[in-house]
């Protein structure tokens, strides 16, 4: 069946996206959508995840992205494949 087919993308969010709740958003956003991977501040100012799980999830995630939390305002979500970490949990990580 196709909805279980496994997808990972890590994405590179762009605009006001620091200090916006972005990240707690995105934990919370992925928690419930059954994703795996993690989220973190880029000295930057981007925010990068990593987004594991059934396709159809990390498609809506991604979409989710190009709006963020209320106060956020993004520019660009871009995402290219990544290695799938496999199940697991979600978590925030330290900025990179």
């Amino acid at each position: 069946m196709d909805g279980e087919r496994r997808k990972a993308v890590r994405a590179v969010i762009a605009g006001r996206v620091q200090g916006v709740w972005y990240r707690g958003w995105t934990v919370e956003t992925a928690v419930g959508l059954g994703l795996s991977g993690w989220v973190r501040n880029r000295s930057d100012g981007t925010v990068e995840a990593l987004f594991a799980g059934p396709a159809e999830a990390v498609d809506r995630m991604v979409e989710a992205c190009r709006r963020g939390p209320p106060a956020a305002v993004v520019r660009d979500v871009a995402t290219e494949p990544a290695a799938d970490p496999g199940p697991g949990r979600f978590e925030q990580r330290p900025t990179h």
